[in-house]
């Protein structure tokens, strides 16, 4: 475990452990929720990266430019391959100092998981305004892949948490998890104006069109995201009655290899040396 530290701020990040973030705090109270002692299951972490793909894909199945893919399926998930193997995985550490850790993850591709080999970095680093964490990855192959990333951090939840957020439209999801329509946001539930979590309903969709923004009022504080493109989508888990919530950054739409073709997905289709990024913000002031 690595602690990092700038002006009020706080994190734990564990390499070892799919690269995730154990906990991140303000004025010494929680923002992220924080990870058990001794926890070995990610799951139970504050935040881990999403690469080489974000969410679901529909029986770990797809085709890409004519290649069959079939991907190996965690029985917790299944039938569905999920969050891509970065997750899964340990991460090296390259560069650490009191207030940045850059962690670095190879994968070689091969016919039991990702076919496409590709190098990952993640940067994590604390400021005096918050937190910053830069997810990318490079294609170290010979042939273009499909590509996609996101972010998955677990926030604290009060009594009291109020979410807002703006986007075009979220996706209804079919009784096996997996987008099936386009709807406008009123059919889940709008952010846009603030909404209590206390009084929304359960929430695991993807909102497309999103604004890059949210902020999140609780505690007597607020607490600001902010995500650079290209994260045009965002996934918000938020179960009933939990302690905590989530508003993921993603790339892409969960099951984007399946999409129609000439559907924005956000899936990219990234060239042999050609790098994709994405950076999420936190902040914090007190209200």
């Amino acid at each position: 475990m690595i602690a990092l530290e700038a002006g009020d701020w706080r994190a734990t990040v564990a390499p070892e452990l799919g690269g995730s973030v154990l906990s991140l705090d303000w004025q010494g109270q929680p923002v992220f929720r924080s990870t058990p002692d001794g926890a070995t299951d990610i799951l139970e972490t504050a935040c881990f990266p999403l690469v080489p793909y974000a969410n679901r894909i529909a029986d770990g199945r797809f085709v890409f430019e004519g290649r069959s893919v079939q991907l190996p399926v965690l029985d917790r998930f299944a039938p569905h391959a999920i969050h891509g193997d970065g997750w899964l995985l340990p991460w090296m550490v390259e560069n650490q100092t009191a207030r940045r850790v850059e962690m670095i993850l190879d994968w070689l591709g091969g016919q039991d998981g990702w076919p496409w080999p590709w190098r990952a970095r993640q940067i994590v680093e604390l400021t005096d305004q918050g937190l910053t964490i830069t997810l990318s990855f490079t294609n170290t192959g010979d042939a273009v892949m499909p590509a996609g990333l996101g972010l998955h951090p677990y926030f604290h939840r009060h009594a009291d948490s109020r979410l807002m957020l703006s986007a075009e439209g979220v996706w209804i999801t079919d009784a096996r998890e997996i987008p099936e329509r386009l709807a406008p946001v009123q059919e889940i539930s709008d952010w846009s104006d603030g909404l209590a979590l206390a009084g929304a309903p359960f929430v695991d969709h993807a909102y497309a069109g999103w604004m890059g923004e949210a902020r999140v009022d609780g505690g007597g504080r607020r607490v600001t995201l902010g995500a650079e493109a290209p994260a045009r989508w965002t996934q918000i888990y938020a179960p009933v009655d939990g302690d905590f919530f989530c508003v993921e950054p993603v790339t892409h739409r969960p099951d984007a290899h399946n999409a129609p073709d000439g559907e924005d997905s956000g899936l990219v289709r990234l060239e042999p040396g050609e790098v994709l990024s994405l950076t999420l913000k936190i902040g914090a002031r007190s209200l």
